[in-house]
């Protein structure tokens, strides 16, 4: 059995070799691993995202499952309800009864309340599911089946419902309801997936399926019980990813050719050569020059053709109606000046200025009086003086309008020649008409800067024109060929640059990939060696005077491989042999069982139960002897539940004193059926004590040392029982409790592990015993001490001593269950 816990102890002690089994289930090994590897901590990310990914939903068992009862009413051959009430712990239970008493019917009640349906009826018959519903329900009664279910770390029970509103057996409700977690639909119950890999129920017909299925089924079933699934899942959502970054980067690359094709045929734009060059960039292309580009954004540098041809069309000549307005008014200020010359206001200039010279001559010389053109003499008197500058101030008013025409002119021509400009950069093509017009500038003469102003304007306003018209053209020529081809570099770009972004993620993925690989083949050649190996110890056991040997299990193909088969290496005698040729229905069963047992008590299922059915057909004595070895040491790790019409089996165990449970299932009239217990692991000690008592002529020696063993052996069950069920209720690990149960070797160890959970507390013993029992507790298990000793214990009254330590241990499993 591949179970991590440490065997149960209990007071038959098995001769069987100790049971081998992986650390720890898979998921807390892969977390261990996660912790303490090497990888960088973007890997690590990336492997507990994709490990935490995909979890079943709804609400989850804290820890593993037991059955506590189950209540079956109107289901195949039960009528009015019917309870079988188990103890949810580890331990082999069997259920008897003849054939029809319906102990089948409880058997297949348990897997139906789980799963819907039924394995023994799959590819039979109709009919066969068509009648499970019981003739003698009674009037009003629904079909139902109630599961009771301790949860390990709950301290209620849970309840599992199915029932049916019809007569399709397909058609039922199951609904599962657990305390602090309230009422949800049994789908949405987180052990979905466990149920298939780790499916808990085994009938007689299944056992003929395990070995007669496909190949591939074969390969299937055993494969689960590896516990890859959390890792293959991981990888899988891993590898997912890994080929969408593949293949988004092999997408990009593989577009560069015509990419490169395309803006090759545009070599005379700018763009298009400045986006060769940032593709075709040694090691990595040049994304933001791409992507400026595709913006519209202008390149680095700018020059060439496409500049030029974007100069062109936005070139602006000369604003005619400023340059028009500005020869209007020089022509204006032309003909005042015109109007003015050679006229009074023209001559009284001329004289005012005359008479100016000659009173600044008079100022410099006073001494004067003779006039220096004329030589009048006494002319230049003060009289004249004051005359003349009279005379000046008349003039110069007269003068003004001159004056004024010509500051007009001089203004009319500034205005003009202002407006004369030249870009910095010009189309070559307007070089000689800007030229003209830039020289205009330098024209000093009005009447000439009119003619050569409006020559140069329009000629240069119409070479304008032309050269846009004809560079806008060709923009929208070329706009539209690079329009065609920007959308697909724009497209390139993004899922180029994504890629080259995701390239160190996808390495990280890839590292990932390759841990969670080595990490699967080291598990799967672990687990499954360890699983063969458990097959192998189960077949020793079962095969008894079989000549058959089974040398070894193992997985041919893998998951996602179409041929994959289980191979069983067999042989006959020492000669190699193929198993389905040449072992008997018994053995092939045998088989079966060995191939079952460890799947369904993998560490890593939640089922802490199993249920077989009819597993002793077609075995022979000998095998059945081995069957029940086989479920004892299975019981130390799993609640077995086995429904069998065979007495050799439970007289298998009784007579190797091996600890089981018995109930009898007893079938009355119109379908009513009743389970009674018959023993158990305490009761049938017990019952040895009570028949050793009642032997005649006791010896002494029986009285004072075997009988208070016996009463030992009970109580020490009673002790193991309350322990467990304390320990399941509190959340606690089951390795740390069967841990503790392989350290308690001695009755009052195992009693401090019931009462505290503590083996070390001892000393308190006693006086919690007091308290829970009374006070004779005490006395009564010393007495079942002493008889380990030499001197023994004093025993006055066989048959008393023995109703104290039935009472007794009694007490000590109710105080386990209600404290």
């Amino acid at each position: 059995m591949t179970e991590t816990e440490q065997p149960q102890h209990t007071a038959h002690h098995s001769t069987q070799p100790p049971q081998t089994a992986p650390s720890m289930p898979v998921a807390e090994l892969v977390e261990a691993r996660l912790a303490e590897t090497v990888l960088s901590e973007p890997v690590k990310v990336l492997l507990k995202d994709a490990l935490g990914e995909g979890e079943a939903e709804g609400p989850s068992s804290v820890g593993r499952i037991h059955l506590a009862s189950v209540a079956v009413t109107g289901f195949r051959g039960i009528g009015p309800r019917t309870w079988l009430n188990l103890s949810p712990r580890p331990g082999v239970n069997l259920v008897v009864g003849r054939n029809g008493s319906g102990k089948s019917s409880i058997a297949e009640g348990i897997e139906t309340a789980f799963t819907g349906t039924n394995m023994r009826w799959h590819g039979l018959h109709a009919s066969r599911s068509s009648n499970w519903r019981n003739l003698h329900l009674e009037d009003g009664a629904k079909p139902e089946i109630e599961v009771k279910l301790a949860i390990e770390g709950d301290t209620g029970r849970s309840t599992l419902t199915r029932t049916w509103e019809s007569e399709d057996f397909g058609g039922s409700q199951a609904e599962f309801k657990r305390p602090g977690h309230g009422r949800v639909p049994l789908d949405q119950v987180a052990w979905k997936q466990a149920m298939a890999d780790y499916r808990p129920f085994l009938s007689y017909v299944d056992l003929d399926r395990m070995i007669s299925g496909k190949p591939s089924e074969m390969y299937d079933a055993i494969a689960t019980i590896l516990g890859l699934r959390h890792l293959s899942a991981a990888d899988s959502r891993l590898r997912a990813e890994e080929k969408a970054l593949d293949d988004a980067a092999k997408t990009a690359k593989a577009e560069v050719p015509e990419l490169l094709d395309a803006l090759y045929a545009l070599e005379d734009d700018e763009r298009a050569v400045h986006a060769l060059l940032a593709i075709d960039t040694p090691g990595s292309p040049d994304f933001d020059t791409v992507e400026a580009l595709v913006a519209g954004l202008p390149a680095d540098t700018d020059e060439g053709l496409l500049a030029e041809l974007r100069v062109a069309a936005a070139v602006q000549g000369p604003d005619m109606e400023q340059v028009a307005a500005a020869m209007a008014g020089l022509r204006k200020a032309l003909a005042d000046t015109e109007d003015v010359r050679g006229t009074s206001a023209e001559d009284a200039h001329q004289r005012a200025d005359l008479l100016a010279r000659a009173l600044a001559h008079n100022d410099r010389h006073p001494d004067e009086r003779s006039c220096p053109v004329c030589e009048a003499d006494r002319v230049l008197d003060g009289e004249w003086a004051a005359r003349a500058a009279a005379q000046i101030a008349v003039l110069r008013q007269e003068a003004k309008a001159a004056d004024d025409a010509h500051s007009a002119l001089r203004s009319a021509v500034r205005v003009l020649q202002d407006l004369v400009h030249r870009p910095q950069r010009i189309p070559t093509a307007l070089t000689d008409p800007w030229d003209a017009w830039a020289a205009c500038r330098t024209v000093s003469d009005p009447g000439e800067l009119v003619g050569r102003a409006h020559e140069a304007a329009g000629t240069l306003t119409d070479a304008c024109a032309a050269v846009r018209e004809n560079a806008t053209r060709e923009l929208e020529k070329r706009d539209e060929r690079w329009r065609r081809l920007v959308t697909r570099l724009a497209g390139w770009a993004e899922r180029a640059r994504a890629a080259k972004e995701s390239d160190p993620r996808l390495r990280d993925i890839r590292r990932a990939r390759a841990w969670i690989k080595a990490l699967s083949t080291e598990l799967r050649e672990r687990r499954m060696e360890g699983f063969a190996d458990q097959s192998q110890l189960i077949w020793e056991k079962l095969r008894q005077e079989s000549n058959i040997d089974l040398n070894g299990v193992s997985l041919r193909g893998s998951e996602k491989a179409t041929v994959r088969k289980l191979v069983m290496d067999v042989s006959v005698d020492g000669q190699d042999a193929s198993a389905l040729g040449v072992m008997s229905q018994g053995e092939l069963h045998s088989l079966a069982l060995s191939l079952f047992l460890p799947r369904a008590v993998t560490a890593d299922s939640p089922f802490g139960f199993i249920v077989v059915d009819d597993p002793v057909q077609s075995m022979d004595p000998a095998k059945v002897n081995g069957l029940a070895q086989v479920l004892h040491e299975l019981g130390k790790h799993r609640q077995v539940v086995v429904f069998t019409h065979d007495t050799r089996l439970q007289r298998a165990f009784t007579s190797q004193e091996l600890p089981v449970t018995v109930f009898e299932v007893e079938r009355g009239k119109s379908s009513k059926v009743h389970v009674k217990p018959v023993t158990d692991p305490v009761r049938q000690a017990i019952g040895d004590a009570r028949a050793l008592a009642s032997t005649k002529n006791l010896p002494e020696a029986a009285r004072t040392h075997v009988l208070p063993s016996l009463c030992r052996i009970a109580l020490e069950n009673a002790f193991l029982e309350a322990a467990w069920v304390q320990h399941h209720r509190s959340g606690g690990s089951e390795r740390d409790l069967h841990a503790a149960v392989a350290d308690a070797d001695k009755l009052m160890k195992m009693a401090a592990l019931a009462f505290f959970g503590d083996i070390g507390r001892t000393d308190d013993v006693y006086r919690e015993l007091r308290t829970r029992c009374g006070p004779r507790a005490v006395d009564l298990l010393k007495q079942c001490q002493n008889g380990a000793h030499a001197t023994g214990a004093r025993i006055a009254d066989a048959h008393h001593f023995v109703d104290e330590i039935e009472d007794l241990a009694q007490k000590v499993r109710t105080a386990g269950v209600t404290k």
